[in-house]
Formats: structure tokens, C-alpha cells, sequence
């Protein structure tokens, strides 16, 4: 079977959710996996233009982002602009598709789910089309006509698809696909002792990367003021400002243990080694983090998505949400003092199971129609 993952980079996580899925396909299957980066596939220009007006727009202009979120998620003529566009597309997405004949195309972004369902409409595709939701609530962009199976993050969302008109056997609350490391549990003690940290104390996760560095700095400075027993592992990916701004901020004298880590392709190693995670609420961190049983503190939440993943969080009890405006470092110090309630909230993050996420994709894409196959 020829299976086509069709993502695009506007955020990691969508990326990061057809990676995982091409990675078991190859490693446990005979089955044959193509990753394509469908904006990418369409055109440069296009590509760019988008994935430049996110990041701006994330970063830059958080409000307007959540205003545009909040209105196209509406029955109105803006929210139709989004498939409109897409379909205006679609056909230079054609040739990329049908170059490699898939027998089922598997999408984890929206604009590459409506160019798909276009062109299945349009009687130009006849392979089962299969959409990964990429975070915990559901926007209007991801539903078209032609979508065959729904694979969303957790069971709430079964509802939402449903008041959007998407019939319940199409709904499968599977869980976000990542990589199987981060369900491999590990021994937290000895994975501190490898890192040279305190096996006893408890241990904080700064997933900083896309935090602004004076805003960050600050927090850690509050955090060494509560005078709090902890450590703190600091993971600033590949943003080297933050990064040289942290090594200044450790070379004035640590009032904290601190591990400084620059870009790592081994992130569930620190995450098994911690006890509760700092991060912005992205759809594939946040399931990352579950994963590996972490509770989270999410911060800075992007109005959107973002917020959706912090609001599950904390409906489920698996993190708390710390606003801008809050007492961070009163917030974080109070939760690594509360053992019980920490605890109680990493069987929560245990009691919500989706290890079985990608292995369940595979029983269902074998269970679609053999009719629909691939032109």
C-alpha cells in the first residue's frame, strides 16, 4: 500500500505529526510512506506568503490572530474563504499526488485536507482521505466535504465535529500521532544522575524556544527569588538570542541548578526527567508531554488553538494555565510544593492513553473502502 502524508510548516506540530507517522510506517510496516509539504508543493510564493503571515501574526499580533481564529470558525462569508482559496489551488497540488499514485492520502493540515477534498469532488482523486486534527479543538478550516475519516486529538472533539455536520462513524479520537520514544517510559532518578542534577529535587522543564527572551529572563529570575528548592533544565531550541542571553544570565552566579541545553533531538529524555513542564500550549508539545505522563504549566498562550489546548489541560487536570498578568513564579513554586496535587495530576496525564495512536490509523486505513482507491 502507497501511503501519502500531506503536512505544511506553518508551526512545527503539523510537520512533527506526519513525522511520526512516516517514521512507525517505514520501521514497522511494508507499507510505502511519501511525506509531502503540500503549500510547498503548490508554489513558493505561496508557501512563503502563508507561513510568513502565521508567524507574524503568532508572534507579532497575537490578538488579531485570535480575532481572525474566532471569525472564521463562524458560519459567514470570511469563513468561506479559506476552501475557497484553497481550491483555487488545488490543481497545482494535482501533479505531486498523482506522480506517486497513493493508494490513501493522510493530511494533518487544513489547507492540504480542503486542496485534497477539492480534488475528490471535482472526481480528480478517488483515494480515502484522512484528516489529523492537530490540536484539541476543532476549527471550521479542517472540515470538507470529501473527508472520509476524522483522527482527532482526544474524545471531547467528538461532539464539536458533530455540531460542525460531520457524522459520528467518521470520527475517530485516536490521539495526535507522536514519535513512540516519548511513551517509552524511562527511570526519572537515573536519568538526572545522567545529567548531573539532583535526583531528589524536584525538576522544572523550560521548553523556551519560542518565549521572548526578556520575558523568559524575568521568570527565571522570580522563580530564583521564591527561594523554592528546584532545578531547572532550560531548553532553548534553536533561538541562539535566548540561548547566549541564558548563558549571561548563569555566568552572573546561579541562584538555581540550571542545565542549559541548546537545540536536542532527544527532548522526551528531558521530559521523562522532569516534574512539571513549562511551555507554550502547542498541539504536538502538549501531546508529547502526555505522553510521557508530565503535568504542564502553560504560558503565553496564542488566542486560537493555543488557548483550545490550555483550556483541555486544565479540564482534564493535566496543567494549569499562568497568564500573563499572573504570579508565575508564586504559581509554579506553589504546584512543585504540592506533591499530591502534582502527582495526581501526572495519573491524569497517565489515565489519557493515545500510545496506541498510529498503530489505530493503520487498522483504520485498512478498514476504508478498497473502491476508493488512488486513480
Amino acid at each position: 500500500m502507497k501511503i501519502l502524508l500531506l503536512t505544511a510548516a506553518t508551526g512545527g506540530g503539523h510537520i512533527r505529526a506526519a513525522a511520526a507517522v512516516e517514521k512507525y510506517i517505514c520501521e514497522n510496516t511494508g507499507n510505502d510512506v511519501k511525506t509531502v509539504d503540500a503549500l510547498k508543493a503548490v508554489g513558493r510564493l505561496l508557501d512563503k506568503t502563508i507561513c510568513d503571515a502565521y508567524l507574524f501574526m503568532a508572534k507579532r499580533a497575537p490578538a488579531l490572530f485570535g480575532r481572525l481564529y474566532k471569525q472564521t470558525n463562524k458560519q459567514n462569508l470570511f469563513s468561506g474563504l479559506v476552501p475557497k482559496l484553497s481550491g483555487l489551488f488545488s490543481n497545482l497540488l494535482l501533479p505531486s499526488i498523482e506522480s506517486y499514485a497513493p493508494d490513501v492520502i493522510i493530511t494533518t493540515h487544513p489547507f492540504a485536507t480542503e486542496m485534497v477534498s477539492d480534488l475528490k469532488e471535482d472526481g480528480l482523486l478517488r483515494a480515502p482521505l484522512i484528516c489529523i486534527i492537530t490540536d484539541y479543538g476543532v476549527h471550521r478550516a479542517y472540515i470538507a466535504k470529501q473527508v472520509d475519516a476524522y483522527v482527532t486529538a482526544s474524545e471531547d472533539m467528538i461532539s464539536e465535529l458533530m455540531e460542525f455536520g460531520v457524522e459520528k462513524e467518521k470520527i475517530h479520537p485516536f490521539g495526535i500521532p507522536v514519535h513512540d520514544v516519548f511513551f517509552d517510559q524511562k527511570d526519572q532518578k537515573t536519568l538526572l544522575r545522567e545529567m548531573e542534577l539532583d535526583p531528589e529535587l524536584p525538576t522544572l522543564l523550560f521548553m523556551a524556544g519560542s518565549f521572548g527572551v526578556s520575558n523568559i529572563i524575568k521568570l527565571y529570575r522570580d522563580l530564583g527569588e521564591t527561594r523554592v528548592k528546584m532545578q531547572i533544565i532550560v531548553i532553548t531550541g534553536r533561538n541562539k538570542k535566548l540561548y547566549e542571553a541564558f548563558e549571561k544570565e548563569l555566568a552572573r552566579g546561579e541562584t538555581i541548578p540550571t542545565r542549559l541545553i541548546f537545540f536536542t533531538d532527544e527532548v522526551e529524555k528531558y521530559m521523562h526527567a522532569s516534574d512539571l513542564l513549562v511551555t507554550k500550549p502547542g498541539g504536538l508539545t502538549v501531546s508529547e508531554a502526555l505522553a510521557c505522563n508530565l503535568p504542564m504549566a502553560v504560558f503565553d498562550a496564542i488566542p486560537g488553538q493555543e488557548e483550545d489546548n490550555a483550556n483541555f489541560l486544565k479540564t482534564h487536570d493535566m496543567g494549569v494555565r499562568i497568564r500573563k498578568d499572573g504570579d508565575f513564579a508564586g504559581q509554579i513554586s506553589s504546584l512543585l510544593l504540592e506533591k499530591k496535587r502534582l502527582e495526581t495530576m501526572r495519573e491524569n496525564c497517565a489515565g489519557f492513553d493515545k500510545s496506541r495512536s498510529i498503530p489505530n490509523l493503520l487498522e483504520l486505513i485498512c478498514a476504508l473502502p478498497r473502491e476508493k482507491e488512488a486513480v
